[in-house]
Formats: C-alpha cells, structure tokens, sequence
C-alpha cells in the first residue's frame, strides 16, 4: 500500500478508479505498458464485491477453487509486481472534461491524469434486516452462478420478483432439493416467459406478499423470519442459503453528471471498446454491465480498458508531436 501525498504538478498517463478484477486487470496491462498507472482502490470497497465471496470456483486457473479475498490479493500483487501503484483511498470527485483530468481523494490530494479507468462496479441492493451482514457468505449470497454449487441438495429461498430473481432459481434448481421465491406482491414482475417457466417447475415453490424480516443462525443460516404484507402474520422459514436477488446499483455517482449512462444506469461505452462519453476516459466490470457480472467478464473489460487508453495516449503523443 502506497500513502497519499499533496498535489503535484506531475501529470500522471492513467489513473484507475476502483480494485475489482477489473480495475486490477486494467492495472496489470497498463503497468506492463509502462504506464505506471496509479489504482485508487477504496479505503472500505478495495477489491470489490469478491471480497465478501468466500469460495471462488469459477475463475479459470484455480481446479481446487480460491477465497474471494485471496484471488484478489493476488492480482493486487501481481499489478504491483509490475509497477502499479495503490492507495488504500476513496475518490470523492473527478473533473473529467478538464485537461489534464483531475481525481480528489477525501483526503484532499489531487491527482493529475491523461487517462482514466472508471473500474468503480456495482453494488447489490441489501435487504437491510437482522443478521445479513453477518450471514453474507455463510448461507446468504446475491450470485447464484458463484455459489449456486454449495447448496447441492439443500433446501434454499430466493427473495425478489423480477427476471433476475427467476433466473436465479431457475439456476438453482441445479443444485438444491427446493427453491422458494419470496415475494413482496401476489404477482411477479418478471416476464410472461421467466415467470411462466419458474411457476411451471417442479422444484420451485412460491411465498406471496411476504417480506424477509431477519435471519437466524451462528456460524451458518438456519432460519428465515417472514412477515405477511397483507395479514401481518408472521413465520418463519427454514432454509441453509438464502439468494438476495432485488437488483444492483451501479457506482456511478461520480459521474452520473459528467458521462452519458444506459438506460439501466450503467456508464455507456462504446462496445467492444472501453471508450465512454468522453475522449480519455474509459470504463470496465459491472459499471458498464447490467448483464454477466461475473469476475471473470470484469477481468477481460480491465484487459480491454488498458489497452485502450495504451491506444489513446500513444494517438495524443502522437498529435501533440505533430502539432509542434
């Protein structure tokens, strides 16, 4: 870990904004390109959603599967074993249309940059009762393509009504013995068709206008608390893994005034680029993808990223070089 130091006058060719898989694989290219690019990876997200994963089982190169933590301790290292360099700080402001761009730590130091990666993710959405912090990764998870394998055989729940909740227990029913979906309504909101496969199949069960209330267990989730919306009564369930599935929210919000977004609030890119709205600023991973999120599809947009500004700020010296 680097510490913070005052503005300088240095302009630096890239700084990278986030430390998920893409961020840090953003880091890695671009400090093999001799760019010495500089990752501000957070004080409390550093290294992204895979820091709350227990085991990882489907990034390529590791059979017997790794901790969250430890597979991102790894590209950490290998991103400065070639000459990046990071700090442990949140980025409170960027000044994107300005040249150089400028990034503000809550610190109060600014950087000076050519190039930006924005590599800032997503964040599931939080049910925000009792005992889910505590349970995440111990039987509460919000990818069932990450964890769905640990639940072979066991008896699961699913909250949220949409496609991405039915895709989660269509998923599931890979694994486990029974899937409930728990729904806030007496209807899903999904699609006719997601709705209709998942009402069909023989291993999903259905908990209408019922919200989550709590979760119990010590080392491992044991129980749900429900709550009836309608009647108020109340009950409880028991499960070994619950599946939050009520949506993401991109990080967007240092940008959200400055670049053009999706209509899913992601940041636009111009695809298979990493290119944004604004010449010299590009982003990778789960801020531009409302879709895939998974580790190894934010891996291969930090590649992509890193390359891309190579590109930019090899055609800038280039013009620069011209002009004089």
């Amino acid at each position: 870990m680097t510490e913070a130091v005052e503005s300088t006058d240095v302009v630096r060719d890239v700084v990278i904004v986030g430390s998920g898989p893409a961020g840090y694989t953003a880091a890695i290219y671009a400090a093999r390109a001799n760019l010495a690019p500089l990752v501000v990876a957070g004080s409390v997200t550093a290294g992204g959603e895979l820091m709350n994963t227990t085991d990882v089982e489907n990034f390529p190169g590791f059979p017997e599967g790794i901790l969250g933590p430890e597979l991102m301790g790894h590209l950490e290292k290998q991103a400065t074993r070639f000459g990046a360099e990071v700090l442990y700080e949140d980025v409170v402001s960027v000044d994107l249309e300005a040249e150089p761009k400028v990034v503000t730590l809550g610190n109060g130091s600014e950087y000076r940059t050519h190039a930006v990666v924005l590599a800032t993710g997503s964040a599931y959405r939080e049910l925000g009762v009792e005992g889910e912090k505590r349970l995440s990764g111990h039987g509460v998870s919000w990818c069932a393509t990450c964890d769905g394998f640990f639940f072979r055989d066991q008896n699961i729940a699913v909250v949220g009504g949409g496609d991405s909740a039915m895709e989660e227990a269509l998923f599931l029913t890979k694994f486990a013995s029974t899937v409930t979906v728990i729904h806030r309504r007496d209807e899903l909101r999904a699609s006719k068709t997601m709705a209709d496969r998942a009402l069909a199949h023989e291993k999903i069960d259905f908990i209408w206008d019922t919200e989550v209330t709590g979760l119990e267990g010590e080392d491992k989730l044991k129980t749900l608390q429900l709550r009836n919306l309608k009647t108020g009564a109340e009950s409880t369930l028991d499960v070994t893994g619950l599946f939050v599935a009520i949506g993401s929210d991109p990080r967007v919000d240092l940008v959200r005034d400055q670049l053009e977004l999706t209509d899913k609030g992601t940041i636009k890119v111009d695809y298979p680029s990493s290119r944004t709205s604004i010449p010299g600023v590009f982003a990778a991973g789960d801020v531009t993808d409302p879709t895939y999120r998974q580790a190894i599809t934010a891996a291969g947009s930090g590649c992509v990223a890193a390359q891309d500004v190579e590109h930019y700020l090899a055609d800038v010296k280039d013009l620069a070089a011209a002009a004089s």
